[in-house]
């Protein structure tokens, strides 16, 4: 029996700041005062915030102890399916920190600019390389917001051609964010079945494409961690109906350097720079979401553009067929100094050997765990496997508290209950970055918990039961958050 990494320790019951803090204690000391007093109109004076006074000692002690209870990719493994918490190099934060990007302003002049506009530039370059497409914006800060800069490039494309259409094609195993960026650019959405294999079939695509339908939306690998193998013939139909091919690229992580999404009929596609590409996510962001596009789809693209002439880089304004700004300034800049820094670093066959780790360990999960998680699609799988609970069910035992227990053993929960299309589902990403002897011991601790739930299931319903907190109101914490002491 291995010794898994849960917690065992010391866990400190951490209250709030409110309930620590002391009239006059102070963690700063504020130079004296050279100037005279001068009071304040008496309109201008409140209550004041509601703020606890506190020692230095208390606001480290209190954040180092914040810090211990959660858990992060560099506390352990985070097979968090497509969210794709994989682990990135810290030398990439240190040099996105550099005062020289940090402290730029934006509204330096291209001329004072010219080093970051030459990194955006050079990475629009490689993201077309990468992808098989010939021009890029990085401006949407992040996914979502790069399928509906998406969306908008494909309405604007067909309102260009004199067209109008109003329908788009949304298979079940996409993202569950393209209907909602579909709708939002004032398409229908039209769902369509994945098959037998969990991929789609080129029958069910032209049983529903007309001349009314703008495109169609495919991830690709999609939500099950299956390639659409038929993508060429799918493109083939759509694009005979006068459609385009969006391309959710959110799961690029298992097609660097093997598939360009360009070359297989892709019209347009958006990646995400912080799961990709080298920016640690969660919680909200900073994210990127750059759009990448075949050249007929070009002139729609957002503005500013970056343009390169003679050596020289300036953003240009002047594209009349653009849907013009999607995001202040340049984009979430940050991310892609991360991004540009991965890229380079890696190389061309880096990055290629990082998709195939990825790929090769989501194989090797799927083969060790098959037989004690049920699996709904027994292929070979991209770099993601979705099993299910259903050999659990009759004990009484559920995805859910698989994965509390899971906690117990110093493991963050998987991705759960999505894909929508495999009931009670369990996606498990390793990404290319955990070693074999992590994702061993991650399989013993499924295996171990398989075991649980059938000779002790009682001991399920109760994780975690090592945890700072043991199960919450998950629908209170969403509906009702409370954010202040």
């Amino acid at each position: 029996m291995s010794t898994f990494t849960g917690t065992t320790g010391l866990v400190h019951n951490e209250g709030s700041l409110w309930k620590r803090g002391k009239r006059g204690r102070r963690a700063y000391s504020q130079p004296r005062r050279d100037v005279d007093t001068h009071p304040l109109d008496e309109t201008l004076i409140s209550e004041g915030v509601d703020l606890p006074d506190l020692s230095e000692l208390d606001v480290v002690r209190h954040f180092t102890r914040l810090s211990q209870c959660n858990f992060s990719v560099d506390s352990g493994m985070y097979p968090l399916g497509s969210c794709t918490m994989k682990y990135n190099p810290k030398i990439n934060e240190k040099l996105a920190a550099l005062p020289g990007f940090s402290a730029a302003h934006p509204l330096l002049p291209s001329l004072l600019a010219q080093g970051i506009l030459r990194i955006m530039h050079e990475l629009e370059t490689w993201l077309c390389e990468i992808t098989g497409m010939d021009a890029a914006t990085l401006q949407p800060a992040a996914g979502a917001q790069g399928e509906l800069t998406g969306m908008l490039l494909m309405h604007a494309y067909h309102a260009g051609m004199g067209s109008r259409r109003t329908k788009i094609i949304v298979p079940d195993t996409a993202h569950g964010t393209n209907p909602a960026s579909a709708a939002l650019c004032g398409y229908q959405p039209v769902p369509v079945a994945s098959n037998e294999r969990g991929i789609l079939s080129p029958d069910a695509i032209a049983a529903v494409m007309d001349e009314e339908t703008a495109g169609i939306m495919v991830t690709n690998p999609n939500t099950l961690g299956l390639f659409e193998e038929n993508i060429r013939d799918i493109a083939d139909i759509v694009h005979a109906k006068g459609g385009l091919l969006y391309g959710d690229g959110a799961n690029m992580n298992a097609l660097m350097g093997i598939v360009r999404p360009g070359d297989i009929g892709i019209d347009i596609i958006h990646l995400n720079l912080h799961k990709t590409f080298s920016t640690p996510h969660g919680g909200g962001g900073p994210g990127s979401g750059p759009v990448c596009v075949k050249e007929n789809l070009a002139p729609y693209l957002p503005v500013p553009r970056v343009i390169e002439e003679k050596g020289k880089y300036h953003l240009s304004q002047d594209q009349p067929r653009s849907i013009g700004r999607v995001q202040a300034f340049y984009g979430n800049v940050g991310v892609m100094l991360k991004a540009y820094c991965y890229i380079r670093t890696m190389g061309a066959e880096g990055l290629k050997q990082a998709s195939q780790m990825a790929v090769l360990n989501a194989n090797y999960i799927k083969e060790k765990l098959k037989g004690s998680l049920y699996l709904p699609y027994d292929v070979p799988c991209m770099h993601e496997c979705v099993f299910s609970d259903k050999l659990q069910n009759p004990f009484k035992v559920s995805t859910l508290d698989m994965v509390k227990r899971l906690m117990d053993l110093g493991f963050h929960p998987p991705t759960i209950y999505f894909p929508l299309v495999v009931p009670g589902a369990i996606m498990i990403e390793p990404t290319e970055t955990e070693s074999k002897e992590e994702i061993d011991l991650f399989i013993e601790a499924m295996k171990s918990i398989c075991r649980e739930a059938s000779e002790n299931p009682g001991l399920l319903h109760e994780a975690p039961l090592k945890c700072k907190v043991r199960r919450l109101d998950e629908t209170m914490a969403a509906r009702h958050p409370c954010l202040a002491g």
